[in-house]
């Protein structure tokens, strides 16, 4: 839910990153623990919908960089002097939600997740290109290329001066990628 003009904006934990690879630590016991590094910055929130004039509740998040001349024009009337982002992605509110004081322009950071919370990330895996029959188990073509979420990951180590979420297991595509995480 909106407020309206106090600032404050009750939404879910999530946040838009950039899978930088796998890595490993080691926990408080000495075991050596999988991780993905997620770069998580910046998240600017561009726009915020509400029941009254939307019909629902949402924010809408810019992520990544990209070159003014690249941006189209309703795109940068959107942006507003917020800067010029190479992903917009929206976030429905239909659950409970959590209060965080927010607006438009302010900063999403990793510091909304600590350490073990349980988070699904989704992204898109790794396309493979033509594949055959044996390979594609009875339809040949392409294969790869697919929105993937994997749930119950935890969050094992948040590094904030670097805006760096080290996430327990694999998450879905290549490096570079960009993943939704939510919490």
């Amino acid at each position: 839910m909106y407020t309206g003009g106090s600032g404050f904006l009750f939404i879910m934990k999530f946040v838009l990153g950039e899978k930088i690879g796998m890595s490993q630590i080691f926990d408080k016991d000495g075991n050596v623990v999988p991780v993905t590094l997620v770069r998580t910055t910046p998240n600017v929130v561009l726009q915020i919908k509400t029941k009254e004039k939307d019909k629902y509740e949402a924010v809408q998040v810019g992520f990544g960089e990209r070159k003014a001349k690249n941006i189209k024009k309703p795109q940068q009337g959107l942006f507003k002097n917020l800067g010029n982002f190479r992903y917009v992605r929206e976030f429905r509110l239909n659950r409970d939600p959590i209060p965080v004081e927010t607006g438009i322009g302010s900063l999403l950071r990793a510091d909304l997740f600590k350490e073990g919370d349980k988070v699904k990330v989704s992204g898109v895996s790794k396309g493979k290109g033509f594949q055959g029959v044996m390979k594609r188990h009875g339809l040949a073509g392409r294969m790869g290329s697919d929105r993937v979420t994997v749930r119950n990951l935890k969050i094992a180590k948040v590094d904030l001066e670097n805006n760096m979420l080290a996430i327990k297991g694999a998450i879905p595509g290549r490096r570079g990628t960009l993943v939704e995480i939510r919490g």
